[in-house]
């Protein structure tokens, strides 16, 4: 890809692009109407308006009972330290959470770091198309199990977990333990309430850079009467459920973009297609592909394909040189030889895990990006398994007795 060329951006469960309107909305609160909302003179009243207004449109958007459910992060990551040790601290005497192999690191990091501390923690296991069983979920709860956290869509797969009637469970076995999902991947790509179907949710957690705001903001919402208490403390802000003076333009463009979002359900139907289209097409032009959580309900933006006996850095400097931007599920990147947490906990084979491509799309993704995809995937695998030492060109076909290699290579 030259200097001139425009990519094909393709990475939006990352983070997305700032919508127009939003920076619009952003740009006063840098300039002129600058002043900090808690501050007591009139010029601070529009900065203290500015926030409420954005407030009542997150709690539109995801279907809140009242606004005053809201509350202003720094973004998904401390909205997950938030809820999981919120609530422990609410129920002290309580010492057991209940969460997902499958996890964001936001929540998978944080309940490990939670057995350091002496908590006990239950990591449901989920099956190979991603799907978590509900029966496992009721056999883990104890009497002392505080709260049970469990995504609303995986980050790397798009399966959803059918968090609403799962929270419904949990409550009708004991009505004390919190419920929270973090749905920072579904939060404005497809309906939902938490007036409706999830209404035996008791906190979620959302971020703004995913649906076309700002980095370094993000939503809490914590039902009224919850047994939560802050995280962070130093401060009146936010009804004193989190501390710190509030990031005023980033809360503003996050209200624009859930306004934005209410206004553009309707294109996850044409994301829909264009996730078939794409996956119909790769699996048609390509050998020893999986499409992962393939059978799974899943998001309408995201696809996951795991390319047999090549690696996943590969295929992205690959993409990168014919000018489309993605990622891979893969550790590669980090110095690791492990795959994905998420693709190893759904045993996806040892031969394909490491050759993971996510495909992520927004409501700025147009047909011919996809198109342009279509066409250079094929070449771009083809060229790398040319050079592996797993895979015969001759039959376009692994190379005889390579799996058993591998597996005693690598075991």
């Amino acid at each position: 890809m030259t200097m001139n060329q425009t990519a094909i951006y393709l990475d939006n469960n990352a983070t997305t692009r700032v919508a127009p309107e939003v920076l619009d909305a952003m740009l006063p609160f840098f300039k002129d109407q600058f002043y900090n909302p808690s501050s007591t003179y009139p010029e601070a009243s529009n900065a203290r308006d500015a926030i409420e207004k954005a407030r009542e449109s997150v709690a539109r958007l995801v279907g809140a009972g009242a606004r005053s459910e809201i509350l202003f992060t720094s973004g998904a990551t401390e909205g997950n330290n938030a809820a999981l040790w919120g609530a422990l601290r609410a129920n002290p005497e309580r010492r057991h959470v209940i969460t997902t192999t499958v996890e964001h690191p936001a929540v998978l990091e944080v309940a490990r770091d939670l057995q350091r501390h002496g908590y006990r923690v239950t990591f449901l296991p989920v099956d190979r198309a991603g799907r978590l069983n509900a029966a496992d979920l009721l056999k883990a709860i104890s009497p002392d199990t505080a709260i049970v956290s469990i995504m609303h869509g995986n980050n790397e797969t798009g399966v959803m977990f059918a968090v609403g009637e799962l929270a419904r469970l949990v409550k009708r076995v004991d009505p004390k333990i919190v419920v929270h999902t973090d749905a920072t991947q579904t939060v404005g790509k497809i309906p939902l309430s938490l007036s409706r179907d999830l209404a035996s949710v008791d906190i979620l957690t959302m971020s703004g850079h995913k649906l076309h705001a700002a980095k370094g903001v993000g939503a809490m919402f914590v039902r009224r009467g919850a047994r939560w208490r802050p995280f962070l403390i130093g401060g009146h802000q936010e009804r004193g459920r989190r501390a710190g003076t509030e990031n005023v333009a980033g809360i503003v463009g996050m209200g624009r973009a859930c306004e934005l979002a209410l206004d553009s359900f309707h294109e996850k139907d044409r994301l829909r297609s264009l996730q078939s289209r794409l996956e119909k097409s790769v699996k048609a032009s390509i050998p020893n592909v999986y499409v992962n959580g393939e059978g799974a309900e899943r998001l309408p933006n995201t696809s996951n394909f795991a390319f047999e006996y090549v690696e996943g850095e590969g295929i992205l400097m690959a993409l990168v040189d014919s000018g489309v931007l993605a990622s891979s599920g893969s550790a590669c990147t980090s110095g690791s030889l492990d795959p994905s947490h998420v693709l190893k906990a759904m045993d996806v084979p040892f031969t394909a895990a490491h050759g993971s491509l996510r495909i992520s799309t927004s409501r700025y993704t147009s047909d011919a990006e996809i198109d342009r995809l279509i066409e250079i995937l094929p070449v771009v695998i083809e060229s790398l398994r040319r050079i592996s030492p797993y895979w015969d060109t001759t039959t376009n076909a692994p190379r005889q007795g390579v799996d058993v290699f591998i597996q005693e290579k690598y075991r």
